[in-house]
């Protein structure tokens, strides 16, 4: 008698061993769009396993700080880019976005602090006006 039932499709492969740098360099990629689509949430959660694998990435971790902020996650966001600017003090983004972070957060006196060093070590007009220094 013939077997009228249909077969099962295959279930798909297994992840074969723990991510690869490629793969971070993908979730890394993919993170940033999820920024710029405005799901700073999922952005977060992909750069958690990247920072995880290479806690000495300051692009990632500055990504992260980024997201952080977009979401409103204010500690997370002031920790990352307090970190990034540890390791890279003439930052000049670290310090315009952890200034925006401390002001947000109601801390103006540290905010300015920090729009002041990101105005002398890169005097865009944004960061001049920040600063509130002339152009």
């Amino acid at each position: 008698m013939p077997d009228n039932t249909t077969p099962t499709p295959p279930s798909p492969p297994e992840p074969s061993g723990p991510p690869t740098p490629e793969t971070h360099v993908i979730d890394y990629r993919a993170a940033e769009q999820l920024l710029a689509a405005r799901d700073p949430r999922g952005a977060v959660r992909l750069l958690d396993s990247v920072i995880a694998a290479h806690p000495e990435n300051t692009a990632a971790r500055l990504l992260r700080a980024r997201a952080f902020f977009a979401a409103a996650q204010l500690r997370p966001a002031q920790l990352e880019f307090e970190l990034v600017l540890e390791r890279e003090p003439d930052n000049a983004f670290a310090h315009f976005a952890l200034a925006r972070t401390h002001e947000r957060s109601g801390r103006h006196e540290q905010a300015r602090r920090h729009f002041r060093l990101a105005a002398a070590l890169d005097p865009q007009p944004e960061y001049l006006a920040a600063a509130r220094f002339e152009g």
